[in-house]
């Protein structure tokens, strides 16, 4: 871990617990047609970049059954708040992860779970 991660970490262990609750990621992608593929490999770049950041909790990547739905590949990730949630990927955008795919849209959101089943 470098020492900016450790300082990450410890910041977020000092945030009252209110501002750590989990916060659930969903990121849609609009895939053009032929870069479905290329779309789940940076995905997965992605992915094995931020599980090891302070505050991951999981991630799972969902594929339309629809090939003419608007969101072919959509991710749902669960972070211990919005804050290390954002730190991770301002890592992850300083470092050039997620590699370029040409044509590819994502509308990522932060979201709380306000009711349940």
């Amino acid at each position: 871990m470098t020492a900016r991660l450790a300082l990450g970490a410890i910041a977020l262990s000092l945030m009252p617990a209110a501002s750590r609750a989990e916060v659930t990621l969903i990121n849609v992608f609009e895939v053009p047609p032929g870069q479905r593929e290329a779309a789940i490999e940076a995905w997965e770049a992605a992915r094995d970049f931020l599980r090891e950041q302070p505050g991951y909790i999981s991630t799972a990547l969902q594929g339309a059954l629809d090939e003419t739905a608007a969101f072919q590949l959509v991710n749902i990730a669960t972070w211990e708040s919005p804050e290390a949630f954002r730190a991770a990927t301002g890592a992850m955008q300083a470092a050039g992860i997620f590699p370029p795919v040409e044509g590819l849209r994502y509308h990522p959101g932060l979201y709380r779970t306000i009711r349940g089943d």
